[in-house]
């Protein structure tokens, strides 16, 4: 049965909502992150990714609670550009994305100026010096948040997470914090709508989300998993396992991964 729909007024009030609310992240940004420690800029960030939720009509229901941690990198299964705002919404800090996100409308410009660390798909030399950056971020105490699989899915089962991303999480002796995603609709079905998939453009996807009378976000958030002594194929597998059991998803089949690899 097909998602309950809003009409189209409703639809372009949103839109026209939204832009002036990315608008304002950026004068945010420009003018108030200069001044504020980190602090003070996470807040805003949390503040500004609740208000767009708001603005979509999605609803962020949170099972268990972020625990305070002194570095802490969040490792997530990936389903839509929503993804971020959910997150950042109990867990603000530093997202690591893939560099064409920067060309994205309305969303590329803001998390880019937010300090978004983006990696170059294909570029084994920039994705080494992505995860000095990463690590750097984490020893000064933000959080950072990633998406192992690489790439997003539909939400049926995860996707084998990359261990090199996890690398900077045991080079700053943080912890790594497990995060599962799912989108329900009102009614408590699976939302397709706010699954960003496939070849599907931002501006298509992002119309499917203004389109929808209501979403429901859940943020399963597990137990932190401690990075010393082991490595990060170990706590890569364990991240799995973990968002797996929160979510009652499939495991990923497993494949021999390379030195170094990264999701391309």
């Amino acid at each position: 049965m097909a998602a309950p729909t809003v009409s189209l007024p409703r639809r372009l009030l949103r839109l026209a909502r939204l832009v002036a609310h990315f608008v304002h992240g950026q004068r945010i940004v420009r003018k108030r992150f200069p001044r504020l420690d980190t602090a003070g800029r996470d807040g805003e960030i949390r503040r500004w990714s609740r208000q767009l939720l708001d603005i979509l009509d999605v609803e962020v229901r949170a099972y268990g609670a972020v625990p305070a941690l002194a570095r802490r990198m969040v490792v997530a299964n990936h389903l839509s550009w929503l993804d971020i705002f959910v997150i950042y919404s109990h867990a603000p800090g530093v997202f690591v994305a893939k560099s064409e996100i920067r060309d994205w409308p309305l969303l590329g410009a803001l998390v880019a100026e937010v300090g978004t660390l983006f990696i170059v798909r294909g570029r084994r030399t920039h994705a080494r010096h992505t995860n000095d950056l990463i690590a750097a971020t984490l020893t000064a105490g933000r959080t950072v948040a990633v998406f192992p699989e690489g790439t997003t899915g539909e939400g049926e089962a995860l996707g084998h997470f990359h261990a090199a991303l996890l690398q900077p999480a045991i080079d700053a002796q943080a912890a790594i914090l497990p995060v599962g995603l799912r989108y329900r609709t009102a009614d408590g079905e699976r939302a397709e709508a706010a699954h960003y998939v496939g070849e599907m453009s931002f501006a298509r996807s992002l119309w499917r989300v203004v389109s929808q009378r209501k979403l429901v976000a859940e943020l399963h958030i597990t137990a932190p998993l401690a990075t010393a002594e082991t490595n990060r194929r170990a706590l890569a597998r364990a991240a799995e396992a973990a968002i797996a059991r929160a979510l009652d998803l499939p495991l990923p089949h497993r494949h021999t991964e390379k030195r170094g690899d990264l999701p391309v």
